[in-house]
């Protein structure tokens, strides 16, 4: 008896997800990566110092999970991170946040960077016409 393998395509990787000319991985960086797990304590911890760091719950939770996947990925344990977080002052911190969150993020993508768009003068001009 044969078996049959199906494929379902979606609108990320389309029907052969795990083909090479997948274009899924290209745009969605860390869509198929493995998946992290730290300790509840650990967790705890973290998520404890930037709900304090942000005065609001959510912000803290979202900005600890950011900074608990960046450890990992970057393979630093996310307590040795936390504790020279708790180092800094709140301004140097604010910093240090932004190159750490960026260090794991494609260059097209960047936090906490404000950069100026030119736009093209062909642009303006069919705009003004």
């Amino acid at each position: 008896m044969a078996t049959t393998q199906t494929s379902t395509a979606t609108n990320l990787t389309g029907p052969n997800a795990n083909a090479a000319t997948s274009n899924g991985p290209q745009y969605f960086n860390n869509l198929y990566s493995s998946k992290f797990t730290i300790s509840a304590n650990a967790n705890d911890a973290i998520v404890a110092f930037f709900e304090q760091y942000a005065d609001n719950k959510q912000a803290g939770d979202n900005l600890a999970a950011a900074v608990t996947y960046t450890a990992l990925a970057q393979q630093l344990d996310p307590m040795t991170v936390l504790t020279e977080f708790q180092k800094m002052p709140k301004g140097q911190l604010n910093n240090y946040l932004i190159a750490f969150l960026n260090s794991t993020r494609v260059p097209t993508s960047v936090l906490g960077v404000k950069t100026q768009t030119t736009t093209s003068p062909f642009v303006t001009r069919t705009i003004l016409s």
